[in-house]
């Protein structure tokens, strides 16, 4: 039986209030013009504060992000809406034209986290052997399904390895807080990716060319939203939406029921979640070929992108910064990892002269999967959010053999 909240707000609705007030306060602020909030968003990304400042208030204990409904409703309900309304204005030939270096950094991305893992435990076996001690090398197959796949990835690892409820809630934390902090990393180095991709000689242009025309279609239909327009807007969002959900149970139950030497499990075409935003995102790539695309001009990506900052704030209350005084030694080695992870991506982004852009997508639609990397990939601009599911969704179908292997690797380094 879960234990009672010792939150202080306890109230999903006072909860989702005070977010609201976060983030209106955030873009009210970043809004100036002059003065100290000039400055201060000049050092720090709006999107970021829109992130830790949830975070803060679930750490001292204001508010329970692991109780409330309110990042299951974000995820399952608005992130899908928020995909559906970013695909409508979406030029699909200018995606295919970013070229192949998004998947390449994708790939690089996952290589870091097998490798990440080797590294981490040979790392922790010196500065302090216990950390790495008996079954420490099972929890970190979760971590590994997780961060290359998603949670029916770590789900499968957990039964795979048989890994022990305590220990598999021990590494969840890990799991949970490393990839909150990294989240905070990429999108506080967003701002800087002129910079970035100057020190990579990245060729931008395709980037660049999708986003202009995305704009130039907006400044084209641009028009001031009618009550019509907006009530349109969000039937096509979670009509959509609704229509995803719809068609989901019957398709998971339809693949569940096929064979089991198919073994389409080890793809995770049983994950509802996976189903769900790649229908969202399918029936949003469909509609920018019909006149549904002309709502874009009545602001339909910005209510997406509203959307996706309510997703933000409530990932945002997900994250415990006292979690780290547990087991600190764990999260020592989860930052190892990541580290390898991060430096990998760098050395590859510098070898094929990658954008920023698709290091930071790249390693999210590992890190974060489907439920995070829209959002740095819309961070950098909200046409370009569906590269974040796409690739995401590759995740979802390497993360169990990947994880399976490093599961492997690290079983025979602890002699188990």
């Amino acid at each position: 039986m879960t234990p009672p909240s010792t939150a202080l707000i306890t109230n999903d609705a006072v909860v989702l209030g005070l977010l609201a007030v976060v983030l209106g306060f955030v873009f009210w602020s970043a809004s100036r013009e002059d003065g100290f909030w000039k400055k201060f968003y000049g050092v720090v990304p709006a999107l970021l504060l829109c992130y830790l400042i949830p975070s803060v208030f679930n750490s001292i204990g204001l508010i329970d992000g692991a109780a409330s409904g309110l990042y299951p409703m974000a995820r399952d309900y608005l992130l899908p809406s928020a995909l559906v309304l970013l695909c409508v204005a979406l030029d699909f030939g200018a995606i295919v034209r970013l070229g192949p270096k998004a998947v390449v950094m994708f790939l690089a991305g996952t290589f870091g986290v097998m490798l990440g893992a080797v590294v981490a435990f040979t790392a922790m076996g010196f500065i302090h052997p216990e950390a790495v001690a008996g079954d420490t090398w099972r929890g970190m197959t979760t971590v590994a399904g997780s961060w290359i796949g998603g949670g029916a990835n770590q789900a499968a690892m957990k039964e795979v390895f048989g890994v022990e409820a305590t220990l598999f809630g021990q590494f969840v934390a890990v799991d949970v807080l490393i990839a909150s902090v990294w989240l905070a990393v990429l999108l506080f180095l967003v701002p800087r990716a002129p910079a970035f991709d100057r020190w990579t000689g990245a060729d931008v242009s395709a980037i660049d060319d999708l986003k202009g025309r995305i704009e130039a279609y907006q400044v084209q239909h641009a028009r001031v939203p009618t009550l019509t327009d907006l009530v349109l807007i969000l039937a096509v969002g979670l009509g959509a939406t609704g229509l995803a959900h719809l068609l989901t149970d019957p398709l998971v139950a339809w693949i569940a029921g096929l064979p089991p030497e198919w073994n389409l499990q080890n793809y995770s075409l049983t994950a509802r979640f996976f189903w769900i935003t790649v229908l969202a995102t399918t029936i949003g790539l469909l509609l920018s070929f019909t006149r549904a695309r002309t709502l874009e001009g009545a602001g339909a990506s910005r209510v997406g992108s509203v959307m996706l900052y309510v997703l933000v704030a409530t990932i945002g209350m997900q994250m415990d910064l006292g979690a780290l005084l547990d087991r600190p030694w764990l999260f020592l080695m989860g930052l190892v990892w990541i580290s390898v992870h991060g430096l990998v991506l760098l050395v590859v982004a510098k070898l094929v002269r990658a954008p920023l852009f698709f290091l930071a997508v790249g390693s999210q639609a590992n890190i974060g999967g489907a439920a995070s990397a829209p959002v740095v990939a819309s961070a950098f601009h909200p046409a370009l959010a569906p590269v974040g599911v796409l690739l995401s969704v590759l995740g979802y179908a390497l993360g169990t053999y990947c994880a399976y292997a490093t599961g492997i690797l690290l079983q025979s380094m602890a002699g188990a």
